[in-house]
């Protein structure tokens, strides 16, 4: 009763589910380590935010990579605000998912090194090449708070585009930007938390570190469809031999019945 398993439609069924169920596994595997990821991530952003505040110049120096588990520390800094040095990071939102700008200003430090400060969020005019209308920088020397970022590059996903209108860049990236300015800038870049002044661009808001997302979830799933095809499979071949069964015994009782009529025929025939 098993035969019909040799048939083309079952040996590629077969073969079909067999083929799933490693898939649906790595999936499923694919997704727990997104999980682990995002709950490692949410922690070392957690340790970073409740660190005390330090000098940045003690995170980083010109040319230095922001060290991972330093990204997201609260740091201070002293100097003055470079205005002519001032750009606007293009194609940013806000916390409501509103196109804008992040305006980035150089603190020039006593030292004479300097830092990229992102000042905040302001929204976009009507003419995307003009430079926005962007509230002036505190003037004199100011003392600034922030969290560390490391520099942006084209892995994140954002293009770099070439071609801008003056003073508007895609990404914060202090080793273009020194470049730009001629000056030893620290690498990485201030997201400041604490406006001096008045009227000043929106600050970004804190990175959300609390939602694990549905990672897992999706993992559970991949594989419990994994364990389910081969108990689909079973059911599906039960259920063929079942109806195969009842097909041959329906053809077998319509042909005794046929027998059985031909018999009383010829015994009511006249010789």
């Amino acid at each position: 009763m098993y035969r019909f398993l040799l048939s083309r439609q079952w040996v590629i069924t077969t073969l079909v589910g067999l083929a799933l169920i490693p898939v649906m596994i790595k999936l499923g595997f694919w997704q727990l380590h997104r999980h682990e990821h995002r709950v490692a991530r949410n922690d070392q952003i957690s340790r970073s935010l409740s660190a005390p505040a330090v000098p940045v110049t003690e995170l980083t120096t010109p040319g230095r990579t922001v060290p991972h588990d330093n990204i997201w520390r609260t740091v201070t800094a002293s100097g003055t605000y470079d205005r002519q040095g001032e750009v606007v990071v293009r194609m940013r939102t806000d916390g409501d998912g509103n196109q804008g700008y992040f305006v980035l200003t150089p603190l020039v430090m006593a030292d004479g090194r300097a830092v990229l400060v992102n000042r905040g969020w302001v929204p976009a005019n009507g003419d995307l090449t003009r430079y926005p209308d962007v509230p002036a920088a505190p003037s004199g020397k100011v003392t600034v708070t922030g969290r560390l970022k490391a520099d942006e590059t084209t892995a994140s996903g954002i293009k770099n585009t070439a071609g801008l209108p003056p003073r508007q860049v895609m990404l914060i990236n202090s080793e273009q930007r020194a470049a730009d300015l001629h000056r030893p800038l620290l690498g990485g870049f201030i997201e400041l938390t604490d406006p001096v002044g008045k009227d000043q661009p929106r600050p970004v808001g804190a990175p959300d570190h609390s939602s694990i997302g549905p990672h897992m979830a999706y993992a559970v799933q991949w594989w419990l469809f994994a364990a389910f095809v081969p108990v689909g499979w079973v059911i599906l071949v039960r259920r063929e031999r079942r109806d195969r069964a009842e097909a041959a015994a329906t053809g077998a009782s319509d042909g005794a019945g046929a027998s059985g009529e031909d018999v009383a025929r010829t015994a009511a025939a006249p010789e």
